[in-house]
C-alpha cells in the first residue's frame, strides 16, 4: 500500500466533505428525535450501519470473525462507542446542534491527555498543552453561556455530549494502545458498531421509550443519512485516509466540524449564535489546531 506523505488535493476535499457531514449529523439527530426515541434512534442507526458494513466486507473477502485476539478489547470499545450515541442521541433531546457539536469535538483533547499517559512516544509537547488550555476555556465559555439561557435544561444536554466527548476520547485511546490497532480498520468498526447494535435497542426499551413516536419523509431521511451518510460511508472514507495519508495532518481538519455543526444549526434550525459560543467555536477550534499540529522541524 502506498502512503503518501503529504495531503493531496483528493485527500483535503474528501476532508472538508467529511467535516461537513458530520457537522451536520448533529442537525439530523436533533431533526429525527421528533419522531424516534432517541436511544432508539441511535440503534436503528447502528443496526443499519452494521449490516451495510458487513456485507461490504463479505463483498471484499474482509474477514470479521478470525481470531486475532481483539475480542476483549473490541467488545469494550463497542461498548464505549455504544454509550457515546447514547449520551449524543439523548443530549440533543435537551440542548441545540449548535452547542451540541462544540463539547462533542473535546474529543480530541481527551486522546491527548489519554495518548500521552497510557501511550510511549506521544507524549504532549508545551504546544499542545496550549491547544488543551484553549479547549478547556472553550467550554468554559460554552458552560457559561447556558447559564444565561432562560432553560436549564440545556446544561443537562451539554453535560451528556461532554461525556459523549469523553468516552469517544477513551475509545480513541483504547484502540491505540490495545490489539485494534493492528487490525484492519473496517473489523475495529465493526466491532463498534455491532456492539452498539445490540445494546442501544434493549436499553431503549429498559428507559421506557416510546420507540417510534411519528415517521415522516424528513425523519427518515435524516435517519438514512445518518446509517448509511455518517454511520457507514463517511467512517469508511475516514479509515481509508489514516491508512494513506498522515493521521496528524488529517486530524488538523477536525476543527471545521464544529464550525459546519454551528453553521448547520443556524441556517436549517433557526438556532440562536451568541458571542459566547461563537467565541468557544474559536477556543476549540484553535486547541484543536494546536494539539494536532505538527512539530517542527529541526
Amino acid at each position: 500500500m502506498h502512503r503518501r506523505a503529504h495531503l493531496d488535493t483528493l485527500a483535503i476535499l474528501t476532508m472538508v466533505v467529511l467535516c461537513a457531514s458530520w457537522g451536520l449529523q448533529q442537525v439530523a439527530i436533533k431533526v429525527a428525535n421528533e419522531g424516534i426515541s432517541p436511544v432508539f434512534q441511535a440503534g436503528i442507526r447502528s443496526v443499519a450501519a452494521t449490516a451495510l458494513l458487513w456485507a461490504w466486507c463479505m463483498l471484499r473477502g474482509a474477514p470479521l470473525f478470525n481470531r486475532d485476539g481483539s475480542l476483549v478489547p473490541g467488545i469494550a470499545a463497542g461498548l464505549l462507542f455504544a454509550g457515546e450515541f447514547c449520551l449524543i442521541f439523548w443530549g440533543l433531546s435537551y440542548t441545540t446542534a449548535s452547542r451540541a457539536v462544540i463539547f462533542l469535538y473535546t474529543a480530541p483533547f481527551v486522546v491527548a491527555a489519554g495518548v500521552h499517559v497510557l501511550v510511549p512516544g506521544e507524549k504532549l509537547s508545551r504546544v499542545q498543552v496550549v491547544g488543551l488550555v484553549c479547549a478547556f476555556l472553550g467550554v468554559v465559555a460554552a458552560f457559561g453561556d447556558g447559564l444565561r439561557l432562560a432553560d436549564r435544561h440545556m446544561l443537562v444536554g451539554d453535560a451528556m455530549l461532554l461525556g459523549a466527548a469523553v468516552l469517544w476520547g477513551a475509545t480513541t485511546v483504547l484502540i491505540k494502545a490495545s490489539r485494534l490497532a493492528t487490525i484492519p480498520a473496517s473489523k475495529t468498526l465493526f466491532y463498534q458498531l455491532a456492539a452498539s447494535a445490540l445494546v442501544l435497542p434493549p436499553l431503549s426499551w429498559a428507559l421506557g421509550e416510546p420507540g417510534v413516536v411519528e415517521i415522516t419523509p424528513l425523519v427518515a431521511v435524516s435517519v438514512a443519512y445518518q446509517a448509511v451518510g455518517v454511520a457507514f460511508i463517511s467512517y469508511l472514507a475516514w479509515f481509508w485516509l489514516i491508512a494513506h495519508y498522515p493521521a496528524s495532518r488529517l486530524s488538523s481538519f477536525s476543527f471545521l466540524t464544529p464550525l459546519f455543526g454551528m453553521l448547520a444549526g443556524w441556517l436549517l434550525l433557526d438556532e440562536q449564535v451568541t458571542w459566547a459560543l461563537a467565541l468557544a467555536l474559536v477556543l476549540v477550534g484553535l486547541g484543536i489546531y494546536l494539539v494536532n499540529r505538527a512539530p517542527p522541524r529541526r
